[in-house]
């Protein structure tokens, strides 16, 4: 499929052709004889097969994702020492988060400045896509602490070296009035993705090796299935703005006095992220040492509690998505997503057992669906610039990793602090969803 390469939204170009950014920092590639504007409408084949292919990577990216972190990471880490098993997994999921925290910035930036005949996201995908892949299948080879770390981290790398470019390419091909729509079809895949990881991982959970290379497998062939079914325009002739590293280096600081707006998007998201992963990032433990399952009966529950969530974050973001986009407003969405999943963390702690955890997941998939249908378009919605959408949504995605890399050390504060009780990370994770709620407010330029 070819990809329009106009700016989404942003200034209008200057004499010369040329979209400007942050003061000091030109856009990294400017379309020759093309001029800023709104985007020109798919044509609906497409744009059905770009939706769907979004989809569809999307939900064996995050099938990986959640299949190693979830389960696959704790077991091998468990199986190592089982006495401190917390611990060691915090040093893992935090260690890889750090390494990773500018990985999608930072591709995502040469992304935008990349010339090829086969675009400039297509390149990355690819390579990302296989490289994760390989890394991967990898890290079952790893035997102990430091180098399942190592091979994770660069794992992790590969991986959101694929997710940076993939998340642009709505911004460059998908005009605004269907954002929301697209936004939920990678909510969509991403939602069924994590289920059916961790459903799949939980029945490989003796079988560490066959998981960690199917998962890497898969993730590779849709990748590269991603990149053939949605060809790219040739960047070739794109007239790049001259390369210095100071400039580079400067364009990842988007000021948030000129670009309040933007600001407030990655405040919201990093709040959110911080409270929603304590939980989901310890799911395993919660299950065994919280309300008291087995480790093989954990797995089991765990995949149905991944079930669960994902048939009403389905439902949420495919209903949310589109009244949004028929609507045209973003901010209520967010706003009423986020209250929604505090309401939801709040149950396990009026019912620790398994029929908590349950409707903890039914109604924690609601909010998150709503949530995720929207706020990657309204992220779209507020970039500061037109020709750096790659870079932006990774500078944008540093709210999700740096909250990430915060995570484990906050929940082993918790613990500590409260005798290895669960509790405490389920009263952290709502207050922090539920503030995340308050800064979409302040946003003036999306309704």
């Amino acid at each position: 499929m070819s990809s329009d390469l106009s700016a989404p939204q942003g200034p209008a170009p200057d004499a010369a052709g040329v979209v400007p950014t942050v003061p000091g920092a030109p856009p990294a590639t400017v379309p020759v004889g093309d001029a800023a504007g709104p985007l020109a409408a798919l044509d609906p084949r497409r744009r059905r097969t770009l939706m769907g292919s979004l989809l569809a990577t999307h939900l064996f990216l995050f099938a990986t994702y959640a299949g190693v972190v979830v389960i696959l990471l704790p077991q091998q880490v468990a199986e190592l020492d089982p006495v401190r098993k917390a611990a060691n997994l915090a040093v893992v999921t935090a260690t890889s988060s750090v390494f990773t925290l500018f990985a999608q910035p930072i591709v995502g930036a040469f992304s935008d400045r990349t010339r090829s005949r086969f675009g400039r996201r297509s390149p990355w995908l690819v390579l990302g896509g296989i490289a994760g892949g390989l890394l991967t299948i990898c890290v079952q080879f790893a035997p102990s602490l430091f180098w399942i770390t190592a091979v994770w981290v660069l794992a992790q790398v590969a991986l959101n070296a694929l997710q940076g470019p993939l998340s642009a390419v709505i911004a460059d091909r998908v005009e605004d009035t269907h954002r929301a729509t697209a936004s939920a079809f990678v909510g969509v895949g991403t939602a069924v993705g994590a289920t059916a990881g961790v459903v799949l991982a939980g029945q490989l959970l003796n079988r560490l090796g066959l998981g960690y290379t199917l998962f890497g497998v898969l993730v590779a062939v849709f990748a590269v299935l991603f990149a053939v079914l949605n060809r790219d325009t040739a960047s070739t002739g794109l007239r790049p703005a001259p390369f210095a590293w100071g400039a580079f280096a400067k364009s990842f600081w988007i000021s948030p006095r000129r670009h309040p707006d933007y600001a407030w998007a990655f405040a919201g998201r990093f709040a959110m992220i911080l409270g929603y992963q304590a939980v989901s990032a310890y799911q395993f433990y919660i299950l065994t040492d919280y309300i008291g399952l087995d480790a093989g009966r954990a797995g089991t529950v765990a995949g149905l509690l991944s079930l669960c969530a994902m048939v009403t974050t389905v439902v949420g973001t495919l209903v949310f998505g589109r009244i949004s986009d028929r609507l045209n407003r973003r901010k209520v969405f967010v706003f009423l997503a986020t209250i929604v999943m505090g309401l939801g963390v709040v149950i396990p702690l009026i019912s620790p057992t398994v029929v908590g955890m349950v409707l903890y997941s039914l109604v924690l998939g609601i909010g998150y669906g709503a949530y995720i249908a929207v706020d990657l378009a309204l992220m779209i919605d507020v970039l500061p610039s037109g020709g750096d959408a790659a870079k932006d949504l990774g500078v944008l995605n540093v709210a999700t990793n740096v909250p990430q890399a915060l995570t484990p050390p906050i929940a082993a504060l918790l613990l500590l602090t409260f005798d290895g009780d669960y509790a405490a990370i389920f009263v952290w994770s709502a207050l922090a969803v539920v503030v995340s709620s308050l800064f979409v407010l302040p946003i003036k330029s999306v309704r």
